[in-house]
């Protein structure tokens, strides 16, 4: 009896491997877990509502994706690269770059675009090669690669130096709470000005590399030399 509690746990992964609807995998795993652990339909009810509310953030990122998709559907990628293309001299770097700066401003205020999957892609990418027809030259496979890594690598970088700037913010009160039985008692003000100049020079360093990067691999695939 106790086995087929996991038989919701089988279905999951026959569907998926038998690559049919994930979100009706998913409703179905649920209610045959349900039914076999006895939960009846107002305890299914009842964790589905639970586990809503204890994971509001992943709501909001499911509405962000949905609208980032809404958006890619009507044009969203092409006014991004059209917009990147009426710039003067707008390289991929310069692209990722200035993406790097709004990224770092915006961590400080724990304000979030969604990631990789609900930014980066829909609009750095198409930006970035825009920037790369804009000089004349058709976007190289391989050096698209590359700048999926460099904004990727980006986003990181400006999320996880910038994001401990936002006093009460996760990363703050961990270093808080692990410095605290330790007989290091830190407000989270004084932990915010310490990283100021952390998170300014990481986003300075991520900047310039990403830059230097793009410019070698321009002069690579293109031969271009400014």
């Amino acid at each position: 009896m106790e086995l087929l509690k996991l038989l919701g746990i089988l279905i999951v992964i026959v569907g998926f491997a038998l690559k049919l609807d994930s979100i009706l995998i998913v409703l179905v795993a649920a209610i045959v877990t349900a039914i076999v652990g006895n939960l009846g339909a107002a305890g299914l009810l009842e964790t589905l509502g639970n586990s809503f509310v204890a994971n509001r953030s992943m709501a909001i990122f499911i509405l962000i994706m949905l609208v980032t998709g809404t958006l890619e559907r009507n044009g969203l990628k092409n006014a991004a690269a059209a917009l990147i293309g009426k710039v003067k001299n707008a390289t991929s770097g310069i692209v990722i770059g200035a993406y790097g700066i709004m990224r770092g401003i915006f961590a400080a205020f724990n304000v979030s675009f969604g990631g990789v999957a609900g930014f980066v892609r829909p609009i750095i990418m198409p930006m970035a090669n825009g920037a790369i027809e804009a000089r004349g030259h058709q976007p190289n496979e391989e050096h698209v690669e590359e700048l999926k890594g460099m904004a990727s690598g980006m986003e990181n970088i400006a999320w996880f130096f910038c994001q401990v700037l936002f006093v009460g913010g996760g990363g703050a009160l961990l270093v808080q709470s692990t410095l605290e039985p330790l007989g290091y008692k830190v407000e989270l003000i004084d932990l915010a000005k310490v990283e100021i100049p952390v998170g300014i020079f990481a986003l300075v360093v991520g900047i310039v590399y990403y830059y230097l990067k793009d410019k070698k691999l321009r002069k690579k695939y293109y031969g271009d030399k400014k």
